[in-house]
């Protein structure tokens, strides 16, 4: 059996008997998808785990933050000052409500604001009612996360399972959460295809942007690919903002486990109507937005910029069903002026709907007459795990 597999199974394993009768099935990813990102960052820092702790000890008092001191001697951008992980909150089942809280609240700010947007009160409190919480650390101690274990891609691979099966419980729409894999591969591949003038050499740095990065996937497999495939020593700087508060928490929690800047991946906001990244431009930008998804809540601010001249939807606006046409302006805006490469999944909408003189036919007209439009590739619907949606990769330059 396949690790993938092993570790799929062992997580829904623990769904049946911890969360099943407790939780409704649309609830489980409030429990299960921070638990797996706790353990991800317990595997990093468990080999230092004591050194961490003396460390604090030895310099919370003489110093106001003795976070630059810890973060130099452990060589990680995150630490836990607390006694506790998930391993060592099974040595006492009677206060692993207590220890808990207090190991979450020992990381540090940043990982802090990471475990917020997963408002874990509400589930940990229901855990320890009903005397599952330690059951709960225990199964999850017992799972093997280290980035040396468990590559990215691997974990990108779980993440996009589980958001999967989450969003088809809560009869959501799956689009909306996660990319499958092989789409990603195709898109990164288009995208980059060509550039090999603009990526090879030594110091080359570059900016790679997703305005709705969901769990970082197109961000970090951009970069892979590009290192694989091109130049291994180009230095790409990911940035990316996305909505929803739990893919933004993995995002960001990822980001920092691969080294990245963390501070670069702005949210829980949308990149339409709180736009993080005012006046920045990127070399490339990639990106799978929701399909047809209404923008009606963000339909005021939209439509105000849109009478702006300098405004990213001054050309026109879709209908408000489906604002996947606006995530494509906004990324326009942020094109390089010496140039960029746009990489953009899409449903069939945006290619036919709309009427000559509407919105998406104005936007579509300036699209071609500044001849941005590099090319678009039709995919198969099992791509979409047979969705029935008729999906395009767009190409612009």
């Amino acid at each position: 059996m396949s690790r993938f597999q092993d570790l799929s199974n062992f997580i829904w394993g623990i769904c049946d008997d911890v969360l099943r009768g407790l939780f409704k099935p649309h609830e489980y990813g409030d429990v299960i998808l921070p638990f797996v990102v706790l353990r991800r960052l317990d595997c990093v820092l468990e080999p230092q785990k004591d050194k961490i702790f003396e460390l604090y000890t030895q310099y919370k008092d003489k110093v106001k933050d003795p976070t630059p001191i810890i973060l130099n001697q452990i060589g990680t951008t995150f630490f836990n000052t607390s006694k506790f992980d998930l391993r060592r909150l099974k040595q006492d089942p009677q206060n692993v409500f207590l220890n808990f809280n207090n190991y979450l609240n020992g990381y540090d700010e940043n990982v802090r604001e990471i475990i917020e947007y997963f408002q874990l009160d509400k589930p940990i409190e229901k855990l320890h009612k009903n005397n599952r919480l330690f059951l709960l650390v225990d199964r999850f101690s017992e799972v093997e996360l280290h980035p040396d274990k468990v590559d990215n891609r691997l974990m990108g691979q779980l993440y996009e399972e589980l958001l999967r099966k989450f969003s088809e419980m809560s009869n959501e729409t799956s689009g909306d959460h996660y990319s499958p894999r092989d789409v990603v591969r195709l898109l990164v591949s288009l995208l980059f295809s060509g550039e090999e003038d603009n990526l090879k050499g030594s110091g080359i740095v570059r900016s790679l942007f997703d305005p709705c990065s969901g769990t970082g996937g197109l961000l970090t497999m951009g970069k892979e690919w590009v290192k694989e495939n091109i130049n291994p020593n180009v230095e790409f700087i990911l940035f990316g903002q996305e909505l929803n508060p739990q893919t933004y928490s993995i995002c960001k929690s990822d980001m920092m486990l691969l080294g990245e800047n963390s501070n670069n991946i702005k949210g829980p906001s949308s990149s339409l109507s709180d736009d993080k990244f005012q006046g920045k431009k990127f070399d490339y930008q990639i990106t799978n937005p929701p399909f047809g998804v209404s923008w009606k809540s963000e339909q005021e601010f939209v439509e105000n910029e849109s009478q702006n001249p300098h405004g990213r939807f001054f050309v026109g606006t879709p209908r408000s069903s489906d604002g996947s046409l606006l995530f494509l302006q906004h990324m326009i805006s942020k094109m390089e002026d010496k140039g960029g490469r746009i990489g953009i999944v899409f449903n069939g909408s945006p290619l036919f709907t709309g009427d000559s003189g509407s919105g998406e036919s104005e936007i579509r007209k300036w699209i071609i007459e500044n001849d941005w439009l590099e090319c678009i590739v039709a995919l198969p619907d099992q791509l979409f795990f047979n969705t029935g949606i008729s999906t395009y990769l767009w190409i612009v330059f």
